[in-house]
C-alpha cells in the first residue's frame, strides 16, 4: 500500500488572491487543487500534470494543475446564475453535471504527453477520481478530499502491484499458499484503509495535525511517514508576459484604451490578477520618448 497526504494554507489563500468564487464552487476547486497535487505525487516525471473537469452544471470548466515540483495553479468557470454567495454547499451532481475528467500528463524532457479520460461518475470529485484510476491506471484507489476558506486537504490511498506473479508449473501447493494469504492480506489492508477513509470527517481532514491525523485514521495498520514536501502557487502570467500581449495590439489600440480609460489593464484569465499599465508604462513599452507621455496634473 502506498498513500499520500496533503494539505495546502497559503498556496491556497494565494491561488484565490484575486479571485471571488462562491462558497460551493471553491470547495470543488479545493477539491481538484489537492486533487492534482495527490495524482502527480504518485508519478515519477518532469513536467506538469493537469485535472481538467468539464460538464453541463454549474461549473462549466474547471481546470488545475500541479508541476513534477508542486507549483500549483487553478481555475473554474461557472454560471453565476445557477449557483450564488449565499449557497454554502451543493450537490456534486448539481456543480458538475453530465461531463468528462481528464488527467493529462506532459513530461517536458522526453515531450511526452499522456492523457486518461473518463465520464463524470460519483457523487463527488474523489468518487469519480476513484473511476478514474480504476478505469485509466487499473490500480485500486480510494481518495478523500476537503476544503474550505482557510485551506483544502486530501489523503489518496492505492493498492500497488504485487511484485513476483504466477508461480511456475513447478511450484510448490504450500508457495501457491502462501501467495494466495499474502494476496488475501494486501486486500483486507486495503478494504481497512477505505474503511478508514470513509469515517474521516473534513474538519478533521483540514486542521488535525498531520501525524495524528494519519495515525488516527490508519489506527491498527503499520504505518511509515515520510519527510514532507511543499507545495506553491506560481501562475505563469508575468509582466513581461502582458507586455508581450499589448504590443501585439499594437501602440494605436493601447493609445486609444488609455486615453478613454486613463490606463490599460490586462487581467490574468487563470489567477484573475490585474496587469494595469498607465502612459508612462505604455511609452516604455513602446519605446516612445518621454516627451510624448500625456502631462498630468496630479502627483502620486
Amino acid at each position: 500500500m502506498r498513500g499520500e497526504f496533503v494539505r495546502l494554507g497559503p498556496a491556497w489563500l494565494s491561488l484565490r488572491e484575486h479571485a471571488d468564487y462562491p462558497p460551493a464552487v471553491r470547495t470543488l476547486l479545493g477539491e481538484a487543487v489537492v486533487a492534482s497535487v495527490l495524482l502527480a505525487s504518485t508519478l515519477k516525471f518532469e513536467g506538469e500534470l493537469t485535472l481538467q473537469l468539464q460538464g453541463n452544471g454549474a461549473v462549466r470548466l474547471l481546470v488545475a494543475q500541479c508541476t513534477h515540483d508542486f507549483k500549483v495553479r487553478a481555475v473554474a468557470r461557472f454560471d453565476a446564475a445557477r449557483v450564488s454567495m449565499d449557497e454554502t454547499t451543493m450537490p456534486f451532481a448539481a456543480l458538475a453535471g453530465e461531463g468528462t475528467i481528464a488527467v493529462t500528463v506532459e513530461a517536458d524532457k522526453r515531450a511526452a504527453r499522456y492523457q486518461g479520460v473518463v465520464p463524470i461518475d460519483g457523487v463527488s470529485l474523489a468518487a469519480s477520481l476513484e473511476h478514474y484510476f480504476a478505469n485509466s491506471e487499473q490500480l485500486p484507489t480510494r481518495l478523500a478530499l476537503a476544503a474550505d476558506a482557510a485551506g483544502a486537504a486530501g489523503v489518496l490511498v492505492q493498492r500497488m502491484p504485487q511484485a513476483g506473479g504466477a508461480q511456475s508449473g513447478g511450484a510448490s501447493a504450500d508457495a501457491a499458499a502462501a501467495e494466495s494469504a499474502r494476496e488475501t492480506l494486501a486486500w483486507d489492508t486495503y478494504a481497512a484503509a477505505g474503511a478508514a477513509l470513509d469515517s474521516l470527517a473534513a474538519d478533521e481532514l483540514l486542521a488535525r495535525p498531520s501525524e495524528e491525523l494519519m495515525r488516527r485514521t490508519f489506527t491498527g495498520l503499520d504505518l511509515r511517514l515520510f519527510a514532507a514536501q511543499a507545495v506553491e502557487f506560481r501562475c505563469r502570467c508575468d509582466r513581461d508576459r502582458v507586455s508581450a500581449v499589448l504590443r501585439s495590439l499594437g501602440a494605436a489600440e493601447v493609445d486609444s484604451i488609455i486615453r478613454e480609460q486613463g490606463a490599460v489593464t490586462v487581467t490574468c484569465e487563470f489567477c484573475h490578477k490585474p496587469w494595469r499599465f498607465d502612459a508612462v508604462d505604455t511609452a516604455e513599452l513602446f519605446g516612445e520618448a518621454a516627451s510624448h507621455v500625456p502631462a498630468s496634473s496630479a502627483l502620486n
